[in-house]
């Protein structure tokens, strides 16, 4: 079963991930805005999650990290977590 590795910047607010998702847009790095922003004990990492396979997080996460390609950046995903911006890194 394939593992792949994703960075991720969770927030609670919709507003607060739109304004995240300009800055990643407009050149910021993806891990100081983690570090910073980030609600995940993750963002000690630059919000790095290590490496999964299927059925390890929650569905929506799952398809949209697995939707990714390697150095891709995601739109916004809502879980029962708060808002989700994720990088698939490998």
């Amino acid at each position: 079963m394939p593992k792949i590795r994703v960075s991720h910047i969770l927030v609670e607010k919709q507003s607060q991930a739109l304004k995240l998702l300009d800055e990643l847009k407009s050149g910021a790095d993806f891990s100081q805005l983690a570090k910073k922003h980030s609600q995940c004990p993750s963002s000690k990492k630059g919000g790095d999650l290590g490496q999964f396979g299927r059925g390890q997080m929650v569905r929506e996460f799952e398809q949209a990290a697995f939707s990714l390609k390697i150095g891709e950046t995601s739109n916004l995903v809502k879980t029962k977590f708060g808002y989700h911006i994720i990088k698939r890194t490998g």
